[in-house]
C-alpha cells in the first residue's frame, strides 16, 4: 500500500509539473513575465558621458517654429556650429531624423556640404513594414506580415556626403514595450542596412582606435574598443537591449536653439558622440521601454542606449525556451513532491528559498550575459505551493472527519474532541491523576449462552447488548473506555471535569437495567433467551491518559479505583448494581440504597469493605424528574 501511495504521489507531481510547464509555454505568462523580468534586469547605470544628445526640444520649436517648417539649411547650420573648431569637434554626429528625397536645392546642398566638413555624420534611413506574399524555398507561398514593402534612404547628395547611413526602425514587443533593437534590415533586393546605432558605434570605435595608435588622445578604459563582435541576434535580426539609462538619463539640457544662439558652446561636445533628434512629446517620437514603463523614452535616447550597450560590449543572449521549460518541469515536480504531506512552516521555508534563489540566479545570470524568463519558476512553485496547502488542508479535514467518525465508534466523543484540540501532544504516552467515577458492566451468563447459539446469532445479541450499554453511557455524559469481551468499562470526570459525575454513573447503571428489560422482551421473542447485567461502580483518584507504547496506546484509566469497580462488578449478581461506600455517600439523598455490609470480600482487599446495592432512584428524585419532563 505504501508503494502504491508513493506511485500515486509521483504521478500527481509529474502531471502537475507537466501542467505548469504547458502553462508557461503557452504564452499566457508573457506579459507578467516581461513585467517582472524588466523590473529585475533593467537598471540605470553610471554613464561615462561620451554620448550627448542635442535636443530638438520644446524651446527649439517655440523659437524656430514647427519642425516641418525647418529647412535642411537649418540642420546644416547646426552641424557647422558643432564643427567650428576641428580640435574640439565631436567624434561622430548621428542624425535621428530622416532626410529622404530632394526638396529645396540650396538647403539640400548645404546639408550635404555640412556633412563633408571632416566630422563623420551618420544619416538616418527607414523601412516600411507590411504584409507581402513570399515564396518559400520549397516553392510554396506564404504571407509574411513583417516584410519590408518600402525603404527610404537619405537623398543622393546626403548619402554621398555622410560617412554612413543606418536605419532608425523600432520593433515593439507584443506587449507594446520597446525591449529589442533591429540589428540590420534585409531589403528585398538582398542588401542589408545596419542600424544607426551600429554604424555610429563602428565609426566611433575605429576613430578612437586610430587616435590611440597615432599617439593622440586615448579613448580611455571606458571608451576603448567597443564590441568585438555583434550582439546576440535572433532569427529576426533582433537583439535584447540592456538599457543603461532611464528616460532623461542622457539629457543634459543641450538644446538646438541654445547652440544656434550661442548660449551653448560647441566645444562641450568635443570627442563625443552627438545625437541630434526630436526631444518633445508633440513630435511623436517616444516609446514605452523596459527600463521604465511609467515614462516615455524619446527615440534619440533609445539610440543612445543602444550605442552605449554596444560600446561597453554589454551583449545579452536570451536563453532558449526549451531548457527553461525543462527546468520548470523538474523543479515543479520536486517541489510539489516535497510540499505534499509536509508541515506548513517547512513548506513555506522551502517555497521562499526556491523563489528567492530562482530570482537571484536569474539576476546573476543576466549580469553574465544570459536572459532567463524570471517568472516561470517562482510562478510555478508558488501555484503548486498554494495547491499543496489547499490539498493538504482538504485531506487533513477529510481525514480528521474520517478519523473522528471512526474513532467515535470506539471511544467517547469527549476523548476525540480533546485529542483533536490538543493535537499531537495529546497522543503522547502518560496521564494525570484525576477524581473519577468508574463503572463496569458485564452480561451475565453470556458464556453459557454462546455455547448454545450459532456464532452469527451470538454476535448479533452481543452487539445489541454492547450498543445498549454504550448508548446509556454516552447519553449520561460518560467516557466509554473500552469493551472487554462482553464487559463494558466507562468513567466520568475525564477527560473533562464534570459536575455530579458520581450520580451520572449511578443513573447510567439504572438506565441499563431499565433498557435491559425491553431488550429481553425482544430477545425472548427472537431466540428464546434473555440477558441480565451485573454492574459495579466506585469513585476515587485514578491516572487517566494515554497508556501504552508510542505505537499502540489506549486512552484509559488505571489505579485502585478502577480495580475496585471491576471487583464490584465481578461480585454483582445478575440484575444488581453494587457500589462502594464512597459512591453511596455521594448519592444517598437521591438514590435508594441497601447496605450489604462487609460480608462480601473483594479480591485484593484485605480490610473490610462495605458494599451497597442500588435499588433505584429515591421517590423525591423520581418525582422531580417527572416534573421536569
Amino acid at each position: 500500500m505504501t508503494s502504491y501511495n508513493q506511485f500515486k504521489k509521483i504521478c500527481v507531481c509529474l502531471l502537475a509539473a507537466a501542467a505548469m510547464t504547458a502553462l508557461c509555454g503557452s504564452g499566457l505568462l508573457y506579459r507578467p513575465d516581461n513585467a517582472l523580468s524588466d523590473r529585475l534586469y533593467q537598471r540605470p547605470q553610471a554613464l561615462d558621458g561620451n554620448i550627448a544628445i542635442l535636443e530638438i526640444d520644446q524651446r527649439s520649436l517655440d523659437e524656430l517654429g514647427p519642425i516641418q517648417n525647418w529647412g535642411r539649411g537649418l540642420m546644416a547650420d547646426i552641424i557647422r556650429r558643432l564643427c567650428t573648431d576641428p580640435e574640439n569637434a565631436p567624434a561622430v554626429i548621428g542624425l535621428d531624423i530622416l532626410y529622404s528625397g530632394e526638396t529645396e536645392a540650396a538647403g539640400d546642398q548645404a546639408l550635404a556640404d555640412a556633412c563633408s566638413l571632416g566630422v563623420p555624420v551618420v544619416a538616418a534611413c527607414a523601412a516600411d513594414f507590411g504584409s507581402r506574399l513570399v515564396t518559400a524555398e520549397d516553392g510554396s507561398f506564404y504571407m509574411d506580415p513583417s516584410s519590408i514593402v518600402g525603404f527610404d534612404g537619405p537623398y543622393d547628395a546626403l548619402s554621398s556626403a555622410a560617412a554612413a547611413a543606418g536605419h532608425i526602425n523600432t520593433m515593439l514587443d507584443e506587449d507594446g514595450v520597446l525591449r529589442h533593437a533591429i540589428w540590420r534590415l534585409k531589403l528585398p533586393d538582398g542588401s542589408e542596412v545596419p542600424s544607426l546605432a551600429a554604424q555610429i558605434c563602428r565609426i566611433y570605435t575605429e576613430k578612437m582606435d586610430l587616435r590611440g595608435e597615432d599617439g593622440g588622445r586615448s579613448a580611455g578604459p571606458e571608451t576603448e574598443p567597443g564590441p568585438e563582435t555583434a550582439p546576440h541576434i535572433d532569427e529576426h535580426s533582433l537583439w535584447y537591449v540592456p538599457f543603461r539609462a532611464a528616460p532623461g538619463g542622457y539629457s543634459d539640457g543641450y538644446s538646438v536653439s541654445g547652440l544656434l544662439d550661442g548660449t551653448l558652446p560647441p566645444e562641450i561636445f568635443a570627442d563625443k558622440i552627438v545625437l541630434i533628434g526630436p526631444y518633445a512629446s508633440g513630435l511623436q517620437d517616444h516609446f514605452i521601454t523596459s527600463i521604465d514603463r511609467a515614462q516615455h523614452m524619446y527615440g534619440v535616447e533609445y539610440q543612445a542606449n543602444q550605442i552605449d550597450a554596444l560600446l561597453h560590449g554589454d551583449r545579452k543572449a536570451e536563453a532558449l525556451l526549451f531548457p527553461q521549460l525543462l527546468t520548470v518541469f523538474f523543479l515543479s515536480a520536486l517541489c510539489l513532491y516535497f510540499f505534499l504531506d509536509r508541515r506548513i512552516l517547512i513548506s513555506v521555508a522551502v517555497w521562499s528559498a526556491v523563489c528567492c534563489f530562482s530570482l537571484i540566479f536569474c539576476v546573476l545570470l543576466y549580469q553574465n550575459g544570459t536572459v532567463l524568463r524570471a517568472l516561470y519558476v517562482p510562478f510555478s512553485v508558488t501555484l503548486l505551493f498554494i495547491a499543496s496547502v489547499a490539498l493538504n488542508y482538504t485531506r487533513a479535514a477529510l481525514e480528521k472527519r474520517r478519523v473522528t467518525n471512526t474513532f467515535q465508534r470506539y471511544v467517547a466523543p469527549e476523548i476525540v474532541r480533546e485529542l483533536l484540540h490538543d493535537g499531537s501532544d495529546s497522543l503522547e504516552t502518560g496521564g494525570r491523576l484525576t477524581e473519577i467515577a468508574v463503572l463496569f458492566v458485564d452480561i451475565r451468563g453470556f458464556t453459557t449462552m454462546s455455547e448454545r447459539l450459532a456464532p452469527a446469532q451470538m454476535v448479533h445479541i452481543l452487539n445489541r447488548c454492547l450498543t445498549l450499554t454504550a448508548d446509556c453511557i454516552l447519553e449520561n455524559g460518560g467516557t466509554l473506555d473500552k469493551f472487554i469481551g462482553d464487559c463494558t468499562m466507562a468513567f466520568w470526570g475525564a477527560p473533562l471535569p464534570q459536575k455530579d459525575s458520581i450520580f451520572k454513573a449511578v443513573k447510567t447503571a439504572l438506565d441499563m437495567q431499565e433498557r435491559s428489560r425491553r431488550l429481553n422482551e425482544s430477545l425472548r421473542a427472537q431466540c428464546g433467551f434473555t440477558v441480565s447485567f451485573g454492574i459495579g461502580i466506585h469513585c476515587g483518584p485514578a491516572v487517566v491518559g494515554n497508556i501504552g507504547s508510542p505505537f499502540r496506546m489506549d486512552y484509559t484509566a488505571i489505579g485502585d479505583t478502577v480495580n475496585t469497580a471491576s471487583r464490584l462488578e465481578s461480585n454483582a449478581p445478575p440484575g444488581n448494581i453494587l457500589v462502594s461506600a464512597a459512591v453511596a455517600d455521594a448519592v444517598r439523598d437521591r438514590v435508594q440504597l441497601t447496605s450489604l455490609g462487609t460480608n462480601i470480600t473483594l479480591k485484593g482487599k484485605t480490610e473490610g469493605f462495605e458494599i451497597f446495592r442500588v435499588d433505584g432512584l429515591s421517590p423525591e428524585k423520581t418525582s422531580r424528574e417527572d416534573h421536569k419532563v
